[in-house]
């Protein structure tokens, strides 16, 4: 949520003068999730290793929303196995979301990242819905048996998003720090970009996040 890059993206909208709201809740509205999106998210659920009834959101938080766009700055936690699993859904395949594939190989490459943010008791064991719905995690490292129950939560919720955020009907767009740009001619992660962009970096990146919601 809020961060140096969230705030970074935050003003280049307001300097592009461009209507959005920072920091926006969805209110879930319960009768939008039908009989086949809860079966989505209990085989979500399950394939993570998820005990007993099926945890919901009653609210969602987006870093900001430009018309019916939704917007989710996903750090290195993001990305790492049990993300991996929840794209195993056909509700991926199905509905065909613009960032699936890409965060897809992100996980498949960067857990190395995550396990440097992410060997932290709060963040490996999770809050304390993470061990009624996975169990005990294991000392922080160790995959085996529950492994990390706090990764799995955000992994979830993760997942919860985007599904929840498709059938209230918005466009979610999820931005990694992986992305490269081409500026000055040479390619830059767009969190390395974020850290001190100048004017022309910032014109280049407003039009790069207006291509987004088009």
């Amino acid at each position: 949520m809020d961060n140096l890059i969230t705030r970074q993206l935050n003003l280049i909208l307001k300097e592009g003068e461009v209507e959005f709201e920072r920091e926006f809740e969805l209110d879930v509205n319960p009768k939008f999730l039908d009989k086949k999106g809860e079966d989505w998210l209990k085989e979500i659920y399950k394939d993570l290793g998820g005990q007993g009834n099926l945890p919901l959101l009653n609210k969602l938080k987006f870093d900001f929303k430009v018309n019916r766009c939704l917007f989710l700055y996903d750090d290195e936690l993001h990305f790492n196995r049990y993300r991996l699993i929840t794209f195993r859904s056909e509700f991926y395949s199905e509905m065909n979301l613009p960032f699936y594939e890409a965060q897809k190989r992100l996980c498949r490459a960067y857990e190395k990242d995550c396990l440097k943010e992410g060997l932290q008791i709060r963040v490996w064991n999770g809050v304390p819905l993470a061990k009624h719905c996975f169990g005990d995690a294991n000392e922080p490292g160790d995959f085996f048996g529950n492994g990390a129950t706090g990764w799995k939560l955000t992994a979830y919720n993760d997942a919860q998003i985007d599904l929840q955020s498709r059938i209230h009907g918005y466009k979610l767009i999820r931005l990694n720090p992986y992305e490269t740009l081409m500026t000055g001619g040479s390619l830059k992660r767009l969190d390395h970009l974020l850290v001190n962009p100048k004017e022309e970096q910032r014109k280049m990146l407003l039009n790069w996040l207006l291509r987004k919601i088009q």
